[in-house]
């Protein structure tokens, strides 16, 4: 249990650092500041691309805070 619980440790700081990197940036830490997100469709055909759900599609680390 210890080496799953360092992994989840580690896991854990290095979101935090994420979203205090983007914190600093006034971007959202979920889609870094696009405002939508990808998800890929198929490898070889096209992308599908969403308004971001933790920002409502702003890409703003303000409105990111209000949705948590």
């Amino acid at each position: 249990m210890g080496l799953l619980n360092s992994f989840n440790q580690w896991k854990e700081a290095r979101y935090q650092n994420h979203v205090s990197t983007m914190k600093e940036q006034g971007k959202c830490p979920d889609c870094e500041g696009r405002g939508y997100t990808v998800y890929p469709y198929n490898e070889f055909a096209y992308f599908n691309s969403f308004e971001c759900p933790g920002c409502q599609g702003s890409g703003h680390y303000a409105d990111w805070e209000e949705m948590q």
